[in-house]
């Protein structure tokens, strides 16, 4: 007789979230409320770092990588210093970001994702980040119209030798350009 293995479709969710190093602590998750109680910004989020926890365990995909909460992470680390269980929650909220710009679940309002992508774009391209370039490809995804706003910033700023309007770049480029390489063939930055 041939066995058949019954999958639990809210379940792929958590083992997706598993398979992050570090994701299968989420297993032992006590929902105690320490990441929540010492989350800086937990009072503007739409769901606690205690509740995103929940609902990846309940498989709860959808509200998990539209949420705000991922993306309102701060990354000061406190949620991962006073949890008992010792689950690396700031690591998991980025991954949970990659997992919301991989399937497109992020908000309207969520301008994150495309901060990220300008930010990735314009350091693959010389080695480090070239401001101008990166507001404008930033500005020209999210609202144009900002950057008139910026403008007499922008200038005060170049008047002052804040920022260059040519890039520089790293020495050891063809060594960071295989690191970064490597990055995108797994797929982690998208």
């Amino acid at each position: 007789m041939e066995r058949v293995l019954y999958v639990d479709e809210t379940n792929l969710f958590l083992e997706e979230v598993c398979a992050i190093p570090g994701g299968e602590k989420v297993r032992l998750c006590i929902q105690c409320g320490a990441c929540a109680g010492s989350c800086p910004t937990a009072s503007i989020m739409d769901h606690t770092p205690r509740q995103i926890f929940a609902m990846v365990r309940a498989g709860q995909k959808e509200e998990v990588l539209s949420s705000n909460a991922i993306w309102f992470c701060v990354s000061c680390y406190k949620c991962t210093v006073r949890c008992p269980q010792g689950i690396r929650q700031t690591d998991i909220m980025y991954a949970l970001k990659r997992l919301s710009i991989r399937y497109k679940k992020y908000g309207k309002n969520i301008h994150e994702p495309a901060l990220s992508k300008a930010f990735i774009s314009v350091v693959n391209k010389y080695g480090r980040n070239f401001e101008p370039e990166f507001l404008l490809k930033f500005f020209l995804k999210t609202n144009p119209f900002r950057l008139i706003k910026y403008m007499p910033f922008g200038l005060k700023l170049l008047s002052r030798k804040r920022f260059s309007l040519f890039p520089g770049r790293i020495k050891k480029r063809k060594e960071f350009k295989i690191v970064i390489d490597k990055a995108l063939e797994l797929g982690e930055y998208r």
